[in-house]
């Protein structure tokens, strides 16, 4: 009887130390590991939550084949970013196809701009070729305008349009807000004084950009197609930064939440959920090339259209076949060239 509270106070000791190993490898490993640590608390107490968030913005193609692949295998999304306002169908403002190779975390985007004169498949027509959502929503409200767009870009590029990513802006403010703001490359400041145009100014050289001065930034139109264009590609990259960011991944089921039906996509919630803990294992955000669709401006019938150059639709199918093969090294993945005047 006289060892019982000396048990006792072994085992309580034993207790002590378990808990200070725990909190010193938690400590130590946190620093050297904290990616690590952050994926596993996601899986513990995220992952659910953010699939129930995403399973509404899930809308597959109609009679389109589910698509399987293994989570490290390339793939192409097609990004839309539709300008919709209340009681409009929206057109897709911002056409951006898309390569992802997770394994070698690297992303190509080629963008399209939207007055670009091609033929719209499904509708008989040649047109803009953002009008291609437009038509397909017409059609059927549900998908019917991210698959007339998909099957559009794919015959323009003679390439697979694997996914799409719809995104309406107008719903993005409070994401932007939630973010905290994003980072943009604002140097001058830029003021929409076309008496036909919404009246705004966003001044120049500001550390964060909030949710309205983002939706102004996509939205601004006193420039060129070609710039309007480039400025939707550098603001998704905005978001992407800001979401990557460690100290925002607990903040992923309230963003979607905000998000709600401005994202719909036919990438299952559980293969997106796959896909970002991949890409996010890595040391870096991923390094995202970028590239433009060149033509040249003409008008047809009194209506101004962007033709493409046929020389340059040939080499960006070569791209895009180039970082679409997973056999391609990442050493050999094509640099998107420069024309003189790009940075």
């Amino acid at each position: 009887m006289n060892h019982t509270p000396k048990r006792k106070k072994v085992k309580k000791t034993k207790k002590w130390w378990i808990i200070l190993t725990i909190v010193f490898v938690l400590g130590i490993g946190g620093y050297f590991f904290r990616k690590d640590l952050a994926i596993l608390a996601f899986d513990l107490f995220l992952s659910d939550t953010v699939q129930e968030k995403l399973d509404p913005s899930y809308k597959p193609i109609q009679d389109k084949p589910e698509v399987t692949r293994k989570i490290t295998e390339p793939f192409s999304v097609l990004l839309l970013g539709v300008d919709q306002r209340e009681h409009e169908i929206g057109r897709s403002d911002t056409l951006i196809y898309t390569v992802v190779r997770p394994k070698d975390n690297k992303v190509l985007m080629v963008s399209i701009p939207r007055d670009t004169y091609t033929e719209i498949v499904g509708h008989g027509t040649s047109d803009k070729i953002n009008h291609a959502y437009a038509f397909g929503t017409a059609k059927d409200k549900e998908t019917g305008g991210a698959k007339m767009s998909m099957d559009t870009v794919s015959n323009l590029f003679d390439s697979e349009v694997s996914h799409y990513a719809s995104i309406n802006f107008e719903g993005l403010k409070d994401v932007v807000d939630e973010l905290g703001g994003v980072k943009l490359p604002i140097t001058e400041d830029i003021v929409n004084k076309d008496p036909n145009h919404e009246k705004f100014t966003i001044e120049a050289n500001k550390p964060i950009y909030n949710g309205q001065e983002a939706l102004w930034y996509v939205r601004y139109r006193e420039d060129s197609d070609m710039n309007r264009t480039m400025r939707h590609r550098i603001f998704l990259k905005a978001v992407m930064d800001r979401m990557i960011e460690l100290d925002k991944i607990t903040k992923i089921p309230e963003l979607l939440t905000i998000a709600g039906q401005n994202f719909t996509t036919d990438m299952k919630p559980k293969y997106m959920i796959d896909l970002a803990k991949q890409m996010f294992q890595n040391d870096t955000a991923p390094e995202i090339s970028s590239y433009m669709l060149h033509g040249e401006g003409e008008r047809i019938d009194g209506i101004w259209y962007y033709a493409p150059e046929e020389e340059d639709l040939s080499y960006i199918n070569e791209l895009i076949q180039n970082w679409m093969n997973e056999d391609t090294p990442s050493t050999s993945l094509m640099s998107p060239r420069k024309y003189e005047g790009e940075e």
